[in-house]
């Protein structure tokens, strides 16, 4: 362990040296990034990853919101408890709790880089028992101004602190686009394999609250020797997607004339309407495998076998989106953009056989098997037609609304509206932004929501469509470093997984509210950023969450001889004690409880996060004040990653 820290810190010294000595700065146009939504390819502008700000964070699986409820371990199971942060289930519920960390359509980024683009980084920490890796890496060049092509992988290698918790989790990506006159393509293959280790949380929590009592007195733990509830199980998902979104644009050309000669010296495309195809391509597998006796005794039910587990799921769809658009902007008339469109989806779902021939002779001792009649295959035909009504340009007033309704298969009635307006003006010599956002969903229940089949776990439901409504405002005034966020949300048919685990319906209405304000303080060197969220639920059994979240950031930012840039300070997130949900390995779910609170706690980070030229790196202990304020539990069961000494490093190579 000890010569692997000398070898990345010399390698580290090897890169910042390179890089003062021997870097020039390359005088090209500026690069860009730049994201794509659903469903017709639309451009939203983004960031390249070479921010230094909070790098470091990117290493503690805490971080990933205010009030994350996690497992404890890097590249395993989480779920967001900002609610309003919190994706729906989706059609694949299995990858919900890896969401974080896996590729999709939200996360996917283009580049225009003028010259080739590399981002390699990798993090590392803990001990040779407990080690945490991360490599990833990131590819974009350009062959012309209107061609790229990258490439982009990710890789978590992580044992965990506690016995049976080791992840393994590799993601690849090839990505392009092309942007011409007349037609546009945007294209990515996505591809993942995760295999996370179930150990089903420790058997007794106190060996982290009080574990003189559990060890004779003793006040020292070895955490990979406590008990846990599962010894030899894991979880894989792995899945891979094709997505390309095509644009062909019909429009005129416009001269462009010297004002002195009345000469042509150039022109520029004018398009007026599009014609576009999305086509979408997505498998996901999930295994769950057991092969020890003892671990069926932590379910209270086995439907085949008590010989250990072996459940597997499949899932594949592909949709394609055929739209016309009249774009924005081809004309001084022509203040929006109008697009509508159909898509047309097929889906095949695969399960466990369920027949009374795969139950063996001990049947005697296993859980009889409810009378459902669950198809082993299942596929569904579905359309939906929409509308989009967009303008991306001005300084004035912005807006997109999107509406989209289905008429064919199991979607059929399903409403899906939503959209945001945004407006700013001058108030001080700086311009204060209002956006107001909000959408209206009748959606049906995903299908494996409806019907499921494993050893455990076995259900068959006929729930309603699930409605939501939401309604709220941001506020961003840049010059006293302010953002505030409020809305309020309805729902009606929620769906939830019960104490048992199970899926559920709460046909009464729900209400949440939620307030979030972002206050930053900046004086010389000193910065102090901090973001509160208050959020209620009208119905804490059905849809617990915590009252309040914090996330403090106090740390000094200054340059070093005027090319090393640090920022070094600590920070802490907080939030309120409540039911917090507790998870199920088998089916990869976080499920309601009503026995174990969780929250009251903070977890502390104290970092050195710098930047040198184009090379970012950090040293840090992660949760610093459980050295001396004791470990806690996001979860039942599921400690937190104790202290930890981390560092990582990150170099953009400008090739």
């Amino acid at each position: 362990m000890k010569n692997r820290y000398i070898y990345c810190f010399a390698s580290l010294i090897t890169i910042l040296i390179a890089q003062t000595v021997w870097a020039k700065d390359v005088v090209v146009e500026p690069s860009y990034a730049w994201t794509i939504s659903e469903p017709l390819g639309l451009r939203y502008t983004s960031t390249i990853d070479t921010l230094q700000y909070n790098y470091f964070q990117q290493a503690i699986p805490s971080m990933a919101s205010k009030a994350y409820a996690t497992t404890g371990n890097l590249g395993a199971e989480g779920q967001d408890q900002i609610f309003f942060d919190r994706p729906a289930i989706s059609n694949f519920f299995f990858e919900d709790a890896l969401s974080v960390y896996l590729p999709s359509i939200k996360t996917q980024k283009f580049y225009n880089t003028r010259i080739p683009m590399t981002i390699l980084s990798y993090n590392t920490g803990g001990t040779s028992d407990n080690t945490q890796d991360r490599l990833s890496a990131v590819f974009s060049g350009n062959v012309n101004k209107a061609i790229e092509a990258g490439a982009a992988m990710d890789y978590i290698y992580s044992k965990g602190l506690y016995d049976g918790q080791s992840t393994s989790d590799f993601t690849w990506r090839i990505f392009g686009s092309y942007t011409g006159d007349r037609y546009e393509l945007q294209a990515f293959f996505n591809s993942y394999n995760f295999l996370n280790k179930e150990n089903g949380g420790i058997t007794d929590d106190r060996y982290i609250t009080d574990p003189a009592q559990v060890q004779g007195g003793s006040t020292t733990v070895n955490t990979k020797t406590i008990p846990t509830n599962l010894s030899d199980a894991h979880s894989r998902i792995y899945g891979t997607e094709l997505y390309l979104n095509h644009r062909y644009k019909v429009g005129y050309y416009e001269n462009h004339r010297d004002p002195e000669t009345d000469t042509i010296i150039g022109r520029t495309y004018i398009p007026v309407t599009s014609f576009i195809w999305t086509m979408n391509y997505k498998s996901n597998r999930h295994l769950f495998l057991s092969t020890a006796e003892t671990d069926t005794s932590y379910f209270d039910n086995s439907y085949f076998t008590l010989q250990g587990t072996n459940d597997e799921t499949s899932y594949w769809k592909l949709s394609n989106t055929i739209g016309i658009s009249m774009l924005e902007g081809f004309n001084k008339y022509a203040k929006f953009g109008l697009a509508a469109y159909v898509t047309h989806e097929f889906r095949k779902y695969t399960q466990h056989t369920d027949t009374i021939e795969s139950v063996s002779a001990e049947s005697g001792l296993l859980t009889p098997l409810p009378e459902y009649s669950i198809p082993h295959t299942y596929t569904e035909n579905l359309l939906w037609v929409g509308g989009q009504l967009t303008k991306q340009r001005g300084s004035l007033l912005t807006y997109n609304a999107t509406a989209q309704f289905g008429i064919v298969g199991s979607v059929a009635g399903d409403i899906d509206v939503s959209g945001d307006i945004s407006t700013k003006f001058k108030l001080k010599n700086d311009s204060v932004r209002i956006t107001g956002y909000g959408y209206f969903k009748n959606k049906e229940v995903p299908y494996f929501i409806q019907n499921y089949i494993s050893n455990h776990f076995i259900w068959q439901n006929n729930f309603g469509k699930e409605r939501r409504v939401r309604f709220g405002g941001r506020l961003d005034f840049p010059l006293t470093r302010t953002r505030a966020d409020v809305g309020v949300e309805n729902i009606q048919n929620f769906i939830y997984f019960d104490n048992a685990g199970l899926p559920a319906q709460h046909g009464d209405n729900i209400q949440i509210f939620s307030a979030t304000i972002d206050q930053n303080f900046k004086f010389g060197i000193f910065n102090w950023n901090n973001s509160l969220t208050y959020q209620t639920s009208s119905n804490e059994t059905v849809l617990p969450l915590p009252k309040f979240a914090i996330y403090s950031n106090m740390f000094l930012q200054f340059p070093i001889a005027r090319v090393l840039h640090v920022q070094f300070g600590v920070d802490c997130n907080y939030y309120t004690r409540y039911y917090a949900p507790a998870y199920n390995p088998a089916t990869m779910t976080f499920h309601t409880q009503n026995e174990v609170m969780c929250g009251n706690f903070a977890f502390m980070t104290v970092y050195a996060n710098m930047k040198l030229k184009k090379t970012r790196f950090f040293v840090m202990f992660s949760h610093v004040n459980e050295s001396f304020m004791g470990n806690s539990f996001a979860i039942p069961h599921y400690p937190l990653n104790g202290m930890k000494f981390q560092m990582g490093l990150s170099v953009d190579f400008a090739n």
